[in-house]
């Protein structure tokens, strides 16, 4: 009778460790920051995050958030204090994307980055006293 019920509390054990790991996961894909794969990190570990951002995901689609969980899209914002357009420019440089274009509205910035056919927008607005900064790719 023991061994059965060691085995039934292994594997309950077993079963509550899997629920645990799927709940943490569906509370990110729940939460605000669901675009965000690696906190503290610039696109996904490409760099460390610079001081000063605060990360952010769109809210404006259900259909967004479902394309970015099923890994057809890919896309993470950040809000930084003042006029900053190029802030996050460095980063990919370093890492090796080559900016092929430099477009520059009032109040607006855009340019595309390219690294090996790896292709990413990166999008800036100036939003009060703010600059959000979007960037978007394939994954």
């Amino acid at each position: 009778m023991r061994p059965v019920f060691t085995g039934l509390a292994a594997a309950l054990l077993g079963l509550l460790g899997l629920g645990g790991w799927w709940s943490a996961g569906e509370r990110r894909w729940q939460g605000d920051l669901f675009c965000i794969g690696r906190p503290g990190t610039l696109w996904n570990g490409l760099a460390p995050l610079p001081p000063g951002l605060t990360p952010e995901c769109p809210t404006y689609s259900r259909t967004y958030r479902a394309e970015v969980r099923r890994g057809e899209a890919r896309v993470e914002m950040y809000r930084l204090p003042g006029w900053q357009p190029k802030a996050l420019l460095d980063p990919f440089k370093r890492a090796g994307y080559g900016q092929l274009t430099d477009d520059a509205l009032p109040g607006n910035y855009t340019a595309f980055l390219d690294r090996g056919g790896e292709m990413l927008q990166y999008h800036a607005v100036q939003e009060g006293e703010t600059t959000l900064i979007t960037i978007s790719g394939q994954p």
